[in-house]
């Protein structure tokens, strides 16, 4: 195919430009679909984990992946588990929602041994009011039921709250 009539970056990799979805699946070229993540942002612990929220709240996972992966490339390197463990709940709930009952099982479980992981880091859930013990919680739970019906789910329905209650 020749490379001109392919959505590349300036480097010559595939760059997908379709619209898309609020799980981040590809629509139809000229469809309209939900706004992308700016890539790149650097956020505060605090401004990551309120817009990651609103997006979860949204019923906008795969949006809330990119706010997590947004902070784990640009924080310390202390906190890349924290960060990684979150996109990858993120993630999780996005293939839950989309029907994949196995990618979403094991990114759940992936993201909660992550999460779990960076709990003997550098104090996250007291510094950013995480709740880690809710979230690993939550995603081992969900992964059972992911496996257990194996059909899409309502990703706001089954949003996870990041913070421990008045954080």
């Amino acid at each position: 195919m020749n490379r001109t009539t392919r959505d590349r970056d300036e480097e010559g990799r595939a760059r997908n430009a379709r619209p898309r979805d609020g799980l981040g699946r590809p629509l139809p070229h000229g469809a309209e679909g939900v706004a992308r993540q700016p890539e790149g942002v650097v956020r505060t612990p605090d401004e990551t984990l309120r817009e990651a929220q609103r997006l979860l709240d949204a019923g906008m996972p795969f949006h809330a992946h990119e706010v997590f992966e947004d902070a784990w490339k640009s924080g310390p390197e202390a906190e890349r588990d924290l960060w990684q463990g979150l996109a990858q709940l993120a993630v999780g709930l996005t293939h839950a929602a989309r029907g994949n009952r196995e990618g979403g099982a094991r990114l759940l479980r992936r993201g909660a041994d992550r999460v779990t992981s960076a709990r003997e880091g550098p104090g996250h859930e007291s510094v950013y009011g995480i709740d880690v013990g809710g979230l690993v919680a939550w995603a081992r739970e969900l992964a059972d039921r992911v496996e257990a019906i194996g059909t899409e789910l309502d990703a706001a329905a089954e949003a996870p709250r990041l913070r421990r209650t008045g954080a």
